[in-house]
């Protein structure tokens, strides 16, 4: 099977970028572009978290919905929600309701202001576990890696929820720590750029 499709502008795209309509902005825009907004880092972190045991299409579609709920997943804000607020989100049928992600996003915003107040900033810490060429396996072959395991471990260590192996590798790969394109992709060429 092949590894890409042929888009609508005959390009080579990901192949996964063509299960879904909404696939291809996301992917050509987005997916693998390097971030280093500590509130976008935050906001991709927490919607992969939700995203485990989902599918990333249902997270998409309800996303501008995450960020409403969430306050655009500015961590110092989401710090001071309450247990009224994880009620209140509870009854939100515009997000995934589920206590213990929701719980967590919370969780983290807090060890996030933790982590800025340590490190300077998200965006250095994470990007301080960059892998080398030589650390990847093939594109878009593994779900997690030495280097997701290394991040969970570091992130659940520092108090943080919902950060398993693969929502971390899932993570490098959307915020563009790594370049997951693969080699036929018509967008690689364009995120090696990026990241340089």
């Amino acid at each position: 099977m092949s590894e890409t499709f042929a888009a609508p502008d005959g390009k080579s795209r990901c192949r996964w970028a063509g299960s879904a309509p909404e696939f291809i902005d996301y992917h050509d825009r987005e997916w693998g572009f390097p971030v280093a907004d500590d509130r976008r880092l935050f906001e991709k972190l927490c919607l992969e978290s939700f995203q485990s045991g989902l599918s990333w299409r249902t997270i998409l579609a309800k996303r501008e919905n995450f960020r409403a709920a969430f306050v655009g997943f500015d961590f110092n804000e989401v710090a001071g929600f309450t247990e009224a607020d994880v009620e209140r989100l509870l009854m939100d049928e515009g997000i995934v309701r589920h206590r213990g992600k929701i719980e967590a996003v919370i969780n983290n915003a807090r060890c996030a202001q933790e982590m800025v107040a340590e490190e300077g900033s998200l965006a250095a810490w994470f990007w301080s576990y960059e892998p080398d060429a030589s650390q990847l396996a093939s594109p878009q072959t593994a779900s997690t890696s030495d280097v997701s395991v290394a991040i969970s471990k570091d992130l659940k260590k520092r108090g943080w929820k919902f950060v398993g192996p693969t929502t971390v590798y899932a993570f490098m790969q959307a915020m563009g720590l790594i370049n997951d394109h693969v080699e036929a992709c018509t967008i690689r060429a364009e995120v090696e750029q990026a990241r340089e």
